[in-house]
């Protein structure tokens, strides 16, 4: 049994009923698993600090229920993990866009009726993160976790590691600290070096590719980094430019854009320079959505495909096969390019 959830004294629940939840919620979460041996009685009163008559009674709760059998001589195992109840599933987002709407959409499709799914925005503010894990710690099956924060050095790990790692499943972001946690994650920096990479037979014919990233907007550092080093390997003239200005928007050069806010007033710029994407001007559109395949007769994009993520982690969860898996990144060629 984890020790991750001592015995609430003030709680209206009995005490017996609260060890036989520990134990159904273990199975739950797949830490105790069919024919798997529990703690014996007294091994679990010293373990809670309860009297031995108290975790008997949980015990015997259980038995009565076909959740754990006795053998006489060896002690108690688990005989069933079809408890009858839903998992219950803490969804942690930076924030609410469309792609993160996909992404949820995808992971409750996805889940189905297996689990009761609860999300919390902390809007890249790291108290508010905090609280949220503080508060809930003892409430859900799982933590599916999306770790973006307005500073890059937040200690995240340390706030993840208040839960057992065995409920934690992170999505999108790949933490150096927390290298033997669950992970469906993006490489930002080497995604965007790959997919431009693939880009190059379209870019050649643009004399300097830009690179507009908002300051205001909370996207990763990685995502510049990669371009900073994609340009230095093929030594590309290249700026990076906080948002759109018509002042900086040149002929025959290339636009790589991460914000879709960014790109609206990007469009609305060309269109009153009368510049026309992918003959005096190049777009490439961070984050793939249904509208850019018409926008503009078409919109280049370098996307993961944030259904998948989602798709993923749900079947990690589902099927408790718990590993490490890099989403696909690819380059989508359209007419702005």
């Amino acid at each position: 049994m984890s020790n991750y959830k001592p015995i609430n004294d003030e709680s209206e629940t009995p005490k017996y009923r609260q060890v036989e939840e520990l134990i159904l919620n273990d199975i739950k979460s797949g830490i105790l698993k069919k024919g798997q041996r529990i703690p014996s009685i007294n091994e679990t009163s010293e373990e809670l600090l309860l009297s031995r008559d108290t975790v008997e009674k949980g015990y015997i709760c259980l038995k009565k229920k076909g959740i754990i059998a006795s053998v006489k001589g060896k002690g108690y195992y688990i005989q069933t993990t079809d408890t009858g109840k839903k998992l219950k599933i803490c969804l942690i987002f930076n924030k609410l866009s469309n792609y993160k709407r996909n992404l949820y959409y995808s992971f409750i499709k996805t889940i189905g009726t297996k689990a009761n799914v609860d999300v919390f925005i902390y809007n890249y503010d790291a108290v508010e993160f905090e609280n949220i894990i503080d508060h809930n710690l003892n409430k859900y099956d799982y933590f599916v976790i999306l770790p973006h924060f307005k500073t890059e050095n937040f200690h995240v790990e340390s706030v993840i590691k208040k839960i057992p790692k065995e409920k934690v499943l992170i999505i999108d972001r790949y933490i150096e600290e927390l290298i033997n946690y669950p992970l469906v994650y993006q490489e930002y920096d080497k995604d965007i070096q790959k997919t431009l990479s693939q880009a190059l037979p379209y870019l050649k014919k643009y004399k300097r590719i830009n690179l507009i990233f908002p300051k205001k907007e909370y996207y990763s550092s990685y995502i510049k980094k990669g371009f900073i080093i994609f340009c230095n390997t093929f030594h590309y003239n290249y700026r990076i430019l906080d948002n759109p200005d018509a002042k900086n928007i040149d002929k025959q050069e290339a636009y790589v854009i991460i914000s879709d806010t960014d790109l609206y007033s990007f469009i609305k710029i060309i269109k009153k320079e009368k510049l026309i994407p992918g003959v005096d001007i190049g777009i490439i559109s961070y984050n793939e959505s249904p509208v850019k395949e018409i926008l503009c007769d078409g919109i280049s994009t370098i996307s993961t495909n944030h259904d998948k993520i989602g798709k993923m982690a749900a079947e990690m969860i589902i099927k408790k096969d718990f590993r490490r898996i890099k989403c696909p990144f690819r380059f989508i060629k359209r007419k702005s390019l």
